[in-house]
């Protein structure tokens, strides 16, 4: 007679197996450790299989542990929409996204083009230049630089996006730096590698380095949707060598089939790719 399988444990399988460690899981699970760890052990013992290799990084998923993920994401899936269903009626579903400065200013100022308070959803903006963690539910839409490499997440290339040396004028020669511990950006780290001996200024984050621009204290370097979208500044180079990159939207294979994150997703996605708020190129 066939051992039935206990969901519960699919479902705290597909904790350690999104977060890597088993301590991860079971602080999401209010699971104990140790209770974590059996469960593990008793799902491999009744599937007959081994799913974790075990060793000091984690627990990382072996070819059959793969299988079982991609087998069990639907549960993941069906909960998700259950709570949604749930909750629906009682609020309206928030979808949170989280971009870069410029990208989440970007996002704000066109909020109009893409929605309206008749929505099934509503865009809680992130803005933050660290990663925020998609696989762990952190927020529900990342938009990123590269394709995403980890296999819980999707992605949807949208636009190419470059950077530009931007100030009042071309006598304006210095540069408007982040402080040297605080590199978090490309064009941060372009500006210490390439142009540190022009150096004038430090400002603790983008925004100030903007206003002194204003001022004419040096130049700043923007990606060229928001140096173009500053009134009173200039583009002062041709896009920067090695700066470009590809836009993409991420999301969790989970999340993007629920409604409101696939409404959203479309809504960034003819935002992003809308060529005439995105004069990218001289």
């Amino acid at each position: 007679m066939k051992t039935e399988l206990p969901l519960d444990d699919l479902a705290l399988f597909l904790k350690v197996a999104e977060s890597g460690s088993l301590s991860a899981a079971a602080a999401q699970s209010d699971v104990s450790v140790p209770t974590m760890g059996r469960k593990m052990s008793r799902l491999e013992t009744t599937l007959g299989r081994r799913l974790f290799q075990r060793g000091p990084n984690g627990y990382a998923l072996t070819s059959d542990g793969r299988d079982l993920a991609e087998q069990a994401l639907p549960l993941k899936s069906a909960a998700v929409r259950i709570d949604r269903w749930r909750e629906k009626g009682n609020s309206v579903a928030r979808v949170r996204i989280t971009a870069g400065v410029w990208t989440s200013r970007f996002i704000a100022r066109n909020i109009r083009r893409i929605w309206s308070e008749d929505a099934n959803w509503v865009p809680d903006l992130l803005a933050s230049n660290l990663p925020v963690d998609l696989a762990r539910r952190q927020a529900d839409i990342g938009i990123r630089n590269k394709r995403p490499t980890h296999e819980w997440l999707a992605g949807r290339r949208t636009s190419r996006i470059e950077s530009a040396e931007y100030g009042l004028s071309e006598q304006v020669t210095g540069f408007i730096a982040l402080p040297h511990d605080d590199p978090s950006t490309p064009s941060a780290r372009w500006i210490r590698d390439n142009r540190a001996d022009r150096i004038v200024m430090l400002a603790s984050d983008t925004r100030l380095a903007i206003d002194l621009a204003y001022e004419g204290i040096g130049r700043v370097v923007l990606p060229c949707f928001a140096g173009d979208a500053e009134p009173r500044l200039k583009r002062l180079s041709p896009p920067i060598e090695g700066l470009g990159h590809d836009q993409w939207l991420v999301a969790h294979h989970d999340a993007r089939h629920d409604p409101p994150v696939r409404a959203a997703l479309d809504a960034l996605a003819s935002l992003f790719t809308d060529s005439s708020l995105r004069a990218d190129t001289l």
